[in-house]
């Protein structure tokens, strides 16, 4: 079991605007690896009715939000940047830094995806990846993933987009980005197989492999955690229950540093082998154990990313 990792945007974060200054209208900065679909997650947002800027240097996009305060039909404003120099993360800090003092909110957008995933799409593109010079694909990759890790690990949201098609990275974004004012913290949990790789926007990870798995009981195999058999063999485990205890406890410890820190997005991943008994079934449980948040300012939604895929 890993833990969250809570705190603010170091060094890439906008101070909080002054309380005299009301905040403006919705600013994003979609960013991330090259090939993970930041141009798609624009087009998703263009198609919502967001104002979509692509490829804009960093230091050109608080002039950007000064033209369009005043434009009604502007009120929703995405910046699509990508690394182009090794002066990206600073140019951006600053960035950030000039829209909070001028009353904006930006949240970031980091879009991500396996290495593998990314060099299947370079190549079925036929293209190389834009830092790769002299070398490998693999090797751009690793370098821009370098280059980027303190903006991943500091953005609002990431998204992983390995697994994801245009209909399902739609409904992620619509999902993040929804603007129901009510809502304080968008917490999802996910159920996952780790042979199918640990979900790349996971806050927090539980190992459910300690468990007997379902699948080697004949009976059960066809069903998934979804199923009465599998949820009460997997929930009927003498560890189960407390795993699940502290799980929550844990959980709602973290959901209220969340909270209190002004944090918006928590994602919790589930995991077993395959991603169709053990974790489906935990995963289920765990949604049911926490529904109570809702109280609070909590919107708790599951979604089951390898179910199906056996």
């Amino acid at each position: 079991m890993t833990t969250p990792a809570t705190g603010t945007r170091e060094g890439l974060s906008s101070p909080t605007p002054p309380t005299s200054t009301p905040a403006r209208h919705d600013v994003v900065i979609l960013t991330g690896m090259s090939g993970a679909g930041r141009t798609t997650a624009g087009d998703v947002l263009e198609d919502r009715g967001w104002y979509v800027v692509d490829n804009l240097p960093p230091a050109m996009v608080p002039r950007l939000m000064e033209l369009t305060a005043d434009d009604p039909h502007r009120q929703k404003v995405a910046v699509i940047v990508d690394v182009r120099s090794r002066d990206f993360t600073t140019e951006l800090s600053r960035a950030l830094e000039d829209l909070g003092a001028a009353g904006w909110q930006p949240r970031i957008i980091f879009v991500d995806s396996s290495d593998e995933s990314l060099v299947r799409r370079f190549e079925a593109v036929r293209r190389p990846h834009p830092l790769q010079g002299e070398g490998l694909l693999l090797d751009g990759i690793r370098r821009e993933r370098r280059m980027l890790g303190d903006l991943r690990s500091n953005a609002d949201i990431v998204v992983d987009t390995s697994n994801y098609n245009v209909h399902q990275l739609s409904a992620k974004i619509d999902d993040l980005l929804s603007t129901n004012d009510e809502v304080r913290l968008r917490f999802a949990v996910v159920s996952f197989g780790f042979k199918y790789g640990i979900p790349l926007d996971a806050d927090v990870v539980l190992d459910l492999r300690f468990l007997p798995n379902p699948y080697w009981i004949p009976e059960l195999r066809p069903f998934t955690g979804q199923d009465g058999p599998v949820r009460d063999f997997v929930l009927g485990q003498d560890n189960a229950g407390d795993f699940l205890d502290h799980a929550e406890a844990m959980l709602r410890t973290a959901v209220r540093g969340y909270l209190a820190e002004g944090r918006r997005y928590l994602t919790v991943a589930v995991g077993c082998t395959g991603g169709k008994h053990r974790s489906v079934a935990t995963a289920e449980e765990l949604t049911r154990r926490l529904m109570d948040l809702d109280e609070v300012g909590v919107q708790l939604t599951t979604f089951h990313r390898d179910l199906g895929r056996e």
